[in-house]
């Protein structure tokens, strides 16, 4: 079955505000990438803020469930798996459209902890932690709720030195090497906690 009109503008919507950013892009923008109506629009969303949320709540489908898909199809050995989030995370950098991290990039630009945009950032950050929770106890790991968290600042940390030195290459640095740098800091911890 087709997209409806509003699953078209929802991902039209979160194209353009990956690339642009959320207060650079103006609903005109939106409006000819998806060649809908601002009727049209309006009869979906209340606002921009509202259009931004759908967005990002589709982003966070999207994502996790590309990471989810990615670390099942690796061998079922729980370590390796827990390590192939990192090789996700190396494959998302080197992808021709990586533009940093949508929900990083959300909270940048809109500050109040009780703003809307801000919560579903957060909460996609939340989800991802107990996703490598998960992993981390499915492998028999010490204190993986601590390991966890120490994992997912090595892979927050990857994802900013992705998009700001290896987009740029600056002094030499490629996409790819932050995921490689956070995976061999992480079999380091993971393996301090067999």
């Amino acid at each position: 079955m087709p997209p409806s009109r509003r699953e078209e503008l929802i991902d039209s919507a979160m194209k353009v505000f990956y690339a642009h950013g959320f207060h650079n892009t103006g609903l005109d923008m939106v409006l000819a990438e998806s060649n809908i109506s601002r009727m049209t629009l309006y009869n979906h969303f209340k606002s921009k803020d509202e259009l931004i949320v759908a967005a990002l709540l589709r982003r966070d489908e999207l994502f996790r469930s590309s990471l989810m898909d990615y670390v099942s199809k690796q061998p079922a050995d729980p370590i390796k798996r827990l390590l192939a989030v990192f090789d996700w995370h190396e494959k998302w950098f080197t992808g021709k459209d990586f533009n940093g991290c949508m929900f990083i990039n959300a909270s940048s630009e809109f500050f109040e902890p009780s703003d809307p945009v801000r919560k579903v950032a957060a909460e996609h950050k939340s989800a991802i932690l107990r996703y490598i929770t998960e992993r981390c106890e499915m492998a028999n790991l010490k204190r993986p709720k601590e390991l966890a968290n120490q994992l997912m600042l090595l892979i927050e940390g990857a994802i900013v030195i992705a998009h700001i030195h290896g987009s740029t290459g600056h002094e030499g640095a490629k996409p790819g090497d932050a995921a490689r740098t956070a995976k061999a800091a992480a079999k380091k911890l993971i393996d301090g906690a067999k």
